[in-house]
């Protein structure tokens, strides 16, 4: 507020001077500023000051803290008898000023654009003529390549990596996200569903103390996030989940693909989406030297033939290819360990 005078600040929170040693609160969302100020009209008023401190419990990223600041300010008003909302914004990178961000409405994110063409299209190309060009071979080996390099940079951080484990199960965005998003008149039953989110539960309990895997990822590596230039150099698009998480993810996400884009095409998998599904595997496990991979990436495969599956997000599929989809699906939740012929069953499922 213009001309607004700062005339005392003082820490507080709302349960310091309890005598209840029980009831008193020890953990709170973040450390509040009482705020006294004499407005430009000589009238003092008390303000709060709120930020939010970083902690497991949903808040790690910044991004999280936005998310908390922005919805408070959205929704102090819509609560009856609730203290107002004054302002919302973010403290400079200097630590010297504060940003309003009262007067503005969507956020907008700006890019640079990358020439070339998304992967999908390649592997569009090879379903659709049933056989391998020497490039297709060189281009999987890159893509492998791409996720090593990537998953080079180790992150030390437990709970970075039990966040990535329960925003994989739990979020929007994850399995429990998905299911829901399984239209009412699917022809998946609810209660085939609903054993699928109880495997994945399961599966993250196998996995979420096992962070010594937090890695760099890219969070979202599907073939429409990957961009093939005129040299045939791998660009990417739309870093995910905070970048952090299990390579099993990164590994998953694509490998899916080779089997999704075979679906429909007689011969376009024992003719040449087989062959790279084998080779993207081989590759990537012969460069990252990851010896657990098998034994942690079926919730990550469920999660992403759940989306391919998902009427919502594919509603041409055939229904057989749901089918044989989330057959895979349960097949990999089931096996204590992945197997690499466990696609065969999809294209035994789907003919």
């Amino acid at each position: 507020w213009p001309g607004t005078e700062l005339t005392r600040v003082s820490r507080f929170g709302v349960d310091e001077g309890s005598s209840d040693q029980e009831t008193t609160k020890g953990l709170g969302y973040g450390k509040p500023l009482l705020l006294d100020v004499r407005l430009a009209g000589g009238e003092e008023r008390r303000l709060v000051f709120h930020t939010a401190a970083p902690n497991a419990f949903g808040h790690d990223r910044r991004s999280d803290r936005a998310l908390e600041m922005i919805l408070a300010y959205d929704t102090f008003g819509l609560v009856k008898q609730h203290a107002a909302a004054c302002d919302v914004g973010a403290i400079s990178t200097s630590g010297e000023e504060l940003v309003s961000l009262r007067d503005t409405a969507e956020f907008y994110l700006l890019s640079e654009f990358v020439e070339g063409h998304v992967y999908a299209d390649e592997l569009r190309s090879i379903a659709q003529r049933g056989r391998l060009e020497a490039r297709d071979k060189t281009l999987v080996v890159a893509l492998a390549d791409t996720l090593v390099n990537i998953h080079e940079e180790k992150i030390e951080s437990t709970v970075a990596y039990q966040r990535a484990i329960r925003d994989l199960v739990g979020s929007g965005e994850g399995i429990f996200g998905i299911i829901d998003g399984f239209p009412a008149d699917s022809e998946v039953p609810r209660e085939r569903l609903e054993r699928i989110e109880q495997a994945c539960v399961a599966w993250r309990w196998r996995l979420k103390s096992r962070d010594e895997r937090g890695r760099r990822t890219h969070g979202d590596f599907h073939p429409f996030n990957i961009i093939i230039d005129d040299s045939d150099g791998v660009r990417l698009l739309d870093t995910s989940r905070g970048s952090v998480g299990d390579p099993a993810d990164d590994v998953s996400c694509l490998a899916i693909n080779f089997i999704f884009f075979a679906l429909g095409h007689q011969g376009a998998w024992e003719g040449a989406l087989q062959e790279l599904w084998y080779a993207f595997w081989e590759r990537y496990l012969e460069r990252s030297k990851d010896a657990q991979l098998l034994e942690v990436v079926a919730p990550f495969l469920a999660w992403r033939g759940l989306v391919l599956a998902n009427p919502a997000w594919y509603p041409g599929l055939d229904p057989k290819h749901r089918e044989a989809l989330l057959g895979f699906v349960e097949r990999c939740l089931e096996a204590p360990r992945f197997a690499l012929d466990f696609c065969e069953a999809v294209f035994g499922e789907e003919s």
